[in-house]
């Protein structure tokens, strides 16, 4: 029996990616979205499974957990589904996007994680070992003006998967965080300025080689795929161009020739 992974947020980006991956290298996946036409379009093209779930919806959640029950064991949770909403100031923010960002980023893993792991424990005590693994970001990491919300969220969830692991000590259950920096999505950037298709691309604009979702998505399979008894805690990957949240080349890499 092939391993089964479930990937949220898989109707675009990291992780659409994933469940590409994934099913790539012989994976049985399910992927979790609230889109069902996006989320049945990657299940027709990959050979992967599909439940829309809204992660915010507690029943809904609920649901998800049942029909992943009644269909088969789960080896692996790949939480994606997150995101970012606005870029205000702290005195400007919208109390209704950080709420937002709270419940997408850390309530819904925490959901997962609950709902989640009788699974992951039986496919765990028949397999040797299962994993649970959180894309974060590295804005849970260094704060940056404008990212107050989505930085609090973040450093939320990547608590969060902190103190799974130490919770989880003694179980052969892997506890992985990817953190990831800029990565050039369709709808990240997006969906953060509220629908702008020309700021959201600026945001890109002169970056040689931002990451890709591709990139991202290889990094997860890797640690999927490492031996059991492997756990990579923490993994923060960036673009060459981005030395730092802070600190982004705009134009072409090239090697000094002053020195």
């Amino acid at each position: 029996m092939n391993r089964r992974a479930v990937v949220t947020g898989a109707s675009s980006g990291i992780g659409e990616a994933t469940v590409r991956t994934l099913r790539s290298r012989g994976w049985d996946v399910v992927g979790v979205a609230r889109r069902e036409d996006r989320l049945a379009a990657l299940a027709a093209e990959t050979g992967a499974s599909a439940i829309a779930c809204d992660l915010t919806d507690a029943d809904a959640v609920a649901a998800l957990v049942s029909a992943l029950e009644d269909s088969g064991p789960v080896h692996a949770l790949v939480q994606v589904a997150g995101g970012a909403r606005g870029t205000d100031r702290i005195e400007d923010a919208k109390t209704a996007d950080w709420q937002w960002m709270f419940d997408a980023n850390v309530l819904a893993s925490q959901r997962l994680v609950a709902g989640l792991l009788p699974l992951l424990r039986r496919a765990a005590e028949a397999d040797g070992h299962a994993d649970t693994l959180f894309v974060t970001s590295t804005a849970a990491q260094v704060a940056y003006p404008g990212g107050g919300g989505y930085n609090a969220a973040k450093a939320a969830q990547a608590m969060l998967v902190h103190a799974l692991r130490l919770e989880l000590n003694g179980e052969p259950i892997r506890v992985s965080e990817i953190a990831p920096g800029m990565v050039h999505t369709e709808e990240f950037a997006l969906n953060r300025l509220g629908g702008d298709s020309v700021a959201a691309e600026a945001v890109y604009s002169g970056v040689d080689e931002p990451l890709r979702a591709e990139d991202v998505a290889d990094v997860i399979a890797y640690a999927l795929d490492a031996p059991g008894h492997v756990n990579l805690d923490l993994i923060t990957m960036r673009p060459v161009a981005q030395s730092a949240n802070h600190m982004l080349a705009r134009g072409p890499l090239r090697v000094r020739s002053d020195v």
